[in-house]
């Protein structure tokens, strides 16, 4: 005689195969569950990996901008240096110009640092507003352009020098390693701009009138 609670004969046969069928669909509901949450899931360690990719070029980004702007000046003097090669405010004859040899683009940017140094314009940088072309310097009371192009510089670069100075009321130099063409130097004999040439020893030429004021012995040093 079958025991409680079990069913028997046809009725207890139907019940027991629903309860089958019942934990089958159970068991595939919870099986399609967890595949739908896969991708999902994949999707949300792609989002979190294109956010990571995408993070990486502001942090180059920062980086670049941290970089000091001031590359390839030489480091300011020490005291003793500066005592050597700045003339005393009194007018006394400069000492002999201590030059750098150029080989690069970032030797002539040197060599004429180290040239306004010399005349007297103390704390040289990159100027803030960038030139046309070449490289712009700047110290208090004056703003220089540095072309190291291997093209003499034009007209175009002497009259944005000008007009650069003229709006922070500053004096300006252009030194040039490639020298200029002809209306660049009527353009700035005429604006009275002082026109340099680099040689290769880092020596600046004066090559018009203005220069040769400006570096006269009667020429006060300083801005």
């Amino acid at each position: 005689m079958p025991g409680p609670g079990k069913a028997t004969g046809p009725r207890g046969a139907a019940a027991a195969g629903e309860r089958a069928f019942a934990s089958g669909a159970s068991e595939r509901t919870a099986a399609s569950s967890d595949a739908e949450r896969t991708p999902a899931s994949a999707d949300a360690e792609r989002t979190a990996t294109s956010s990571n990719t995408e993070r990486t070029p502001a942090s180059a980004d920062a980086e670049r901008t941290s970089a000091p702007s001031e590359a390839g000046l030489p480091p300011a003097p020490s005291d003793a240096d500066a005592g050597a090669d700045a003339p005393d405010s009194a007018g006394a004859a400069r000492p002999p110009f201590r030059s750098v040899t150029i080989r690069t683009a970032l030797d002539a940017v040197t060599a004429a640092a180290l040239y306004l140094r010399w005349l007297g314009y103390p704390g040289v940088r990159r100027a803030d507003q960038r030139p046309p072309s070449g490289i712009g310097l700047a110290a208090r009371g004056v703003v220089a352009l540095v072309d190291p192009a291997v093209r003499p510089a034009t007209l175009r670069d002497v009259e944005c020098l000008w007009l650069t100075a003229m709006t922070e009321s500053a004096d300006c130099l252009c030194f040039s390693l490639a020298g200029y063409a002809d209306d660049a130097r009527a353009r700035a004999d005429a604006l009275g701009v002082p026109l340099f040439v680099l040689d290769l020893t880092g020596t600046p030429r004066p090559v018009n009138a203005p220069a040769d004021a400006l570096t006269g012995p009667d020429r006060a040093p300083g801005p």
